[in-house]
């Protein structure tokens, strides 16, 4: 089978959440967060680098290790968790990656922002200093989460913060949130109350020098949150979470972030890195939420945390996001898709496929496993998030060094998109558990061939059915069965099997 790459992009076993794309020299370079495969909470391991060069997408190096949550400073039993990084080339030529070393309960909110540098993008980062004001104390006006940096012609550009997905001024709630906040964020009343009349949540920007640490000024507030957006804009609809992201693509500087629904990667645009930004729309969702009118109830997978961003990779657009499996929060793979901006510097909503990177349709010959599905459905899919799980799901999961689809009920359906056909087309499908059927579709709902599924302890193969498709589709295996069914991979050929 030809070389290709598939959404997640990474290896199976590869969690890289959060990611941050970057190119310099002949290379894409991912930094993200780590997460452990079945982990209990976010991020749990240090910061791994990938890596792949910018004109075979399907090429992804592992970079190793490049920085470890123990060589920060402020690395003590309370804060161990390095949460999502970015990496920019400072002004002198070496890199510097920005992170937050956070901890679970009072100390996942309160900074400060931390820096680290090496001469090479994926080389031994050394813990460097933190972000500052010019006397020397740590920044942490608002809340010093997620932070992402850019190199503007020279000038260095940090954003960051954090929002809640409710409203904070509604008068149920005006009374309790500054006692709840004081605790979360570690501040005091007084300061949620009195200096932050703008509230402290939000997205916000502010200037570094060239020391890469010290801030030119305050930072000012770039996005509202949820509680200080316009009340009937669409701002309001998609106000700003988390993953704070900036670019710049022409004379555009595009904020990439997390709205409060918590499943999408939103945009806003500004002609100025400090202000005038407006709301642009919704670029992906990690459960298809909103492309072509989905509503949230038929998410086309299990939805939560969202984070990534854009960049330009030899000629085209790439939106980079993250899927969640293992029916929790705390184990997210990265995928990516390939957009399209505008004329006019809008973009487009992308839907999530098992193509991504790889710049074309898959092959129907060969073998494909059955984790790199882009819809994965019962017809009831759970928001899953840090206090929430989806323990009856169908999702994504392993056992040892096998990864797999667990947990197949009746009618569950399990797509990939999208496939290149062009005639007769063999299928076979590696499951366990409770006998029943595949119905195998190109469109939802259109049967062209049923794979008879045998009860068994252990993988085994069905025998081989054959169906015919024409053109650029999807493909969809749907379950039939009174009990549960684990699939494993799925065998393509275009010939007699």
């Amino acid at each position: 089978m030809k070389k290709q790459v598939f959404n997640p992009y990474l290896p199976l076993d590869t969690y890289i959440p959060d990611g941050e794309p970057h190119v310099f020299g002949n290379r894409v370079y991912i930094y993200g967060s780590h997460d452990k495969e079945g982990g209990d909470c976010f991020c749990l391991l240090d910061y791994e680098a990938w890596s792949a060069p910018v004109d075979d997408l399907t090429d992804w190096r592992c970079e190793g290790i490049i920085y470890q949550a123990k060589q920060c400073r402020h690395y003590c039993e309370e804060r161990q968790d390095m949460y999502a990084p970015d990496v920019v080339q400072g002004n002198d030529g070496r890199y510097y990656l920005y992170y937050d070393l956070s901890g679970r309960g009072d100390h996942g909110f309160d900074g400060p922002i931390s820096v680290a540098v090496c001469d090479t993008p994926a080389g031994k980062y050394e813990y460097y200093g933190d972000v500052c004001y010019p006397d020397g104390r740590p920044m942490q006006r608002f809340i010093p989460f997620d932070p992402a940096v850019i190199n503007d012609n020279g000038h260095i550009y940090l954003t960051y913060g954090w929002g809640l997905g409710m409203d904070t001024h509604a008068p149920v709630m005006r009374k309790i949130m500054p006692g709840i906040m004081s605790k979360v964020f570690n501040k005091t009343v007084e300061e949620i109350r009195q200096e932050e009349p703008q509230s402290i949540l939000g997205a916000n920007f502010v200037e570094l020098c060239g020391d890469m640490l010290t801030v030119k000024s305050e930072p000012v507030r770039i996005l509202p949150a949820l509680n200080n957006a316009k009340k009937g804009s669409e701002l309001r609809k998609h106000s700003f979470f988390e993953a704070a992201s900036l670019r710049k693509f022409g004379d555009l500087y595009y904020f990439i972030y997390s709205s409060h629904v918590n499943h999408e990667l939103c945009y806003a645009t500004s002609k100025y890195p400090d202000h005038g930004y407006k709301y642009r729309g919704v670029i992906v969702s990690n459960g298809d939420i909103g492309y072509h009118g989905r509503s949230a109830k038929d998410r086309l997978a299990a939805t939560g945390t969202n984070h990534g961003s854009i960049e330009y990779i030899n000629g085209k657009y790439y939106i980079f996001y993250h899927r969640l499996t293992h029916n929790t929060a705390f184990s997210r793979q990265g995928c990516a898709e390939e957009i399209k901006i505008l004329p006019d510097g809008t973009i487009k909503q992308v839907e999530m496929t098992s193509c991504g990177l790889n710049g074309e349709p898959l092959v129907t010959e060969g073998k494909y496993p059955a984790a790199i599905c882009c819809n994965l459905t019962n017809g009831k899919m759970p928001h899953l998030s840090n206090v929430q799980k989806g323990k009856y799901s169908p999702n994504v999961n392993h056992e040892g060094n096998t990864r797999f689809v667990k947990d197949l009920e009746n009618k569950t359906l399990v797509g990939y998109k999208y496939f290149a056909f062009s005639g007769k087309t063999n299928v076979k499908v590696v499951t366990r558990g409770a006998s029943g059927i595949f119905c195998v579709m190109t469109e939802p709902g259109k049967i062209i061939a049923e794979i008879p599924l045998e009860a068994s302890g252990e993988w085994k193969e069905s025998k081989s059915v054959s169906f015919m498709a024409e053109g650029v589709k999807p493909l969809y295996f749907e379950y039939r069965g009174r009990g549960k069914a684990d699939f494993l991979k799925f065998i393509l050929t275009g010939r007699e099997s």
